[in-house]
């Protein structure tokens, strides 16, 4: 595994902006046979997953500002940003007419045009990249409203491996009280575009419940780092740092 220190192409040390990319020839690029190989790139890519409501944003926050203290050069991305086709998945589900499988491959358009322009440039300059959200959160939803998960993975087949994925998971009570604090249950969140409850909250509990069982199921099957996100945003951050940190050395000790 490449590491990214004070030495390695891309680093981007305390009041310099400036990077160098590795040679063309160590470029590699989506083909849709596999997974993209992330593995000679001096960067990381970082997931941070969990239901809504858990404090992802605020986490990646806390994370980004630590890191680039530390001398790391940071990216943050997340569903729905990139410039292909974010605005238009964004407009699709305001109109909410769109059936699950088509919204599917919207978001893996979406996931493939961040990997292409963000997400591979960034590794390939040294940069750490922090995602809110990542393919798993497509799949736990798709995978609740009854889509096939195996097609869903073939579907992803092509998502490069994290160096690490973190896990934040709340239990239901405290979510609910999260999420009215924040503004109030949201449309999709509450699970009303394939439930049919009477109202948002009587469709949020199980909807949130089977989401819960989806991300449980796959943290067992790709090793997420489940952290307790019941607690305050100060513990949560302490482990989420020391988790990231023990990446970051991992990575160091295994250069050659």
């Amino acid at each position: 595994m490449s590491i990214l220190d004070r030495d390695s192409p891309g680093f981007a040390r305390p009041g310099r902006t400036e990077t160098r990319s590795l040679p063309v020839e160590a470029i590699n690029r989506p083909t849709g046979a596999g997974p993209v190989d992330i593995s000679v790139y001096p960067g990381y890519l970082i997931v941070l997953e969990g239901t809504d409501g858990v404090g992802r944003s605020t986490q990646i926050a806390l994370l980004r500002e630590w890191l680039e203290f530390q001398g790391y050069g940071v990216l943050h991305t997340g569903l729905t940003r990139s410039r292909l086709a974010g605005d238009g998945l964004r407009k699709a589900k305001q109109g909410t007419i769109l059936g699950q499988r088509t919204l599917d491959l919207f978001y893996a358009t979406d996931f493939a045009d961040r990997l292409e322009t963000d997400i591979l440039p960034a590794l390939r300059a040294g940069f750490v990249v922090l995602t809110d959200r990542y393919v798993y959160s497509i799949i736990a939803r798709s995978t609740v409203r009854g889509i096939d998960p195996h097609w869903l993975s073939d579907l992803y087949r092509f998502a490069p491996t994290a160096h690490g994925v973190f896990y934040l998971k709340a239990d239901i009570p405290y979510l609910v009280p999260r999420v009215l604090a924040r503004g109030g249950f949201d449309f999709w969140e509450s699970g009303m575009d394939y439930r049919q409850e009477a109202d948002l909250y009587t469709s949020f509990v199980p909807y949130q419940e089977a989401l819960l069982r989806a991300f449980d199921d796959l943290a067992k099957a790709h090793g997420f780092e489940v952290l307790d996100a019941n607690r305050g945003i100060g513990e949560i951050f302490a482990d989420l740092r020391k988790g990231v940190l023990r990446i970051l050395s991992e990575s160091k000790e295994s250069r050659p």
